[in-house]
């Protein structure tokens, strides 16, 4: 069980040949690594499934390879357009976890170097369009953790400068708490070769490209996103997890957050934000036990717009109300301004 949906293994992955699998996408959702947070989403999972189903099958008509199988429905595996009514379940291929052991302070990927494929890649690849004041890449501009000439950047760029080309970033998966790390990094566990990078490279372009393609007629900005990827046995690239969902992507509508970054603005204001940060200042393995308080529930006027944030832009996207009642996204943005402001 994750913090956001429940895997149900039908078969491991046994060395060269991938397994298969089950994901359920729950109402839960997490922020700031804490994981399952006090309030569900109504809709929640069913619109992710549907929104993740929807880019899988627009990934795969432009030849991209992906884990994806089918979506169920009373006991059969169907394509979104088959579907009757919404679905949490996506049967997928599943790929090896390799779970670096933590040694002191550290994770030894040396776990990686004797094996050839069918594995999960232990990185999120981060494709940025924008700087958002919000933006992780801007704090660590601040903290001095980036050069950006390293990202091909001569100055900072402001929060509505697109950028050209987008900038690609990693973070590590598979370690307790997310750790950004520089291409120079990632080729020094020997995981995957320069190669195998610049191929990596051109596929989350590819990947972002395609949502912003897909998003732009809702009014919808995609300001950033992650991609996860293992490699098939043969060491192609094949696109896991789920992508071009609001968990996965920083969505904009007219400059309001339209994406799980609507929780993340409420937490930012509180206390236990405040005591998490100083915790993982302290400790960046044991920091959730440091943290002397719990997340406060969501104000219930907010848990329902985020609801309905999920549901419309499933509708939009699919072309289809499977959710009903919902509002439209401009009456949402209006009632969503008293949280979030102009940002």
């Amino acid at each position: 069980m994750g913090s956001v949906k429940d895997l149900i293994v039908l078969a491991s992955p046994i060395e060269d040949r991938p397994g298969r699998g089950k994901f359920i996408f729950s109402d839960r959702y997490s922020v700031f690594d804490w994981g399952e947070m006090p309030d569900h989403i109504p809709g929640k999972g069913e619109a992710l499934c549907l929104i993740g189903a929807y880019f899988f099958e627009k990934l795969e008509e432009q030849g991209m390879a992906t884990h994806y199988l089918g979506l169920e429905e009373n006991g059969s595996l169907k394509r979104l357009s088959e579907l009757e009514k919404p679905s949490r379940v996506m049967q997928v291929r599943l790929f090896k976890v390799i779970q670096p052991p933590l040694l002191g302070n550290d994770y030894d990927y040396s776990v990686y170097q004797n094996t050839t494929g069918n594995f999960l890649i232990p990185f999120e690849f981060i494709y940025r369009n924008f700087l958002p004041q919000s933006s992780s890449f801007r704090k660590r501009v601040e903290k001095g953790e980036i050069n950006l000439a390293d990202f091909g950047l001569s100055r900072l760029p402001n929060p509505q400068e697109p950028l050209e080309p987008p900038l690609i970033d990693v973070s590590t998966k598979l370690e307790e708490q997310d750790r950004y790390l520089s291409w120079d990094e990632v080729l020094g566990y020997q995981i995957i070769n320069q190669e195998e990078q610049a191929r990596i490279k051109d596929l989350v372009l590819k990947i972002d490209q395609l949502i912003s393609r897909e998003i732009e007629p809702l009014g919808l900005r995609n300001e950033d996103g992650k991609v996860e990827l293992a490699f098939d046995a043969r060491r192609n690239l094949v696109v896991v997890d789920v992508v071009g969902t609001p968990d996965e992507c920083r969505y904009t509508y007219q400059g309001l957050q339209m994406s799980k970054e609507i929780a993340r603005h409420f937490y930012r204001q509180t206390e236990w934000y405040r005591e998490i940060q100083e915790a993982k200042q302290k400790n960046k393995l044991g920091w959730k036990a440091l943290a002397k308080s719990k997340p406060p529930h969501l104000p219930e006027e907010l848990l329902q717009l985020v609801s309905w944030v999920y549901q419309r832009i499933a509708n939009d996207l699919t072309g289809r109300a499977w959710f009903e009642k919902v509002p439209p996204l401009p009456e949402i943005a209006s009632r969503l301004k008293q949280y979030l402001g102009g940002e």
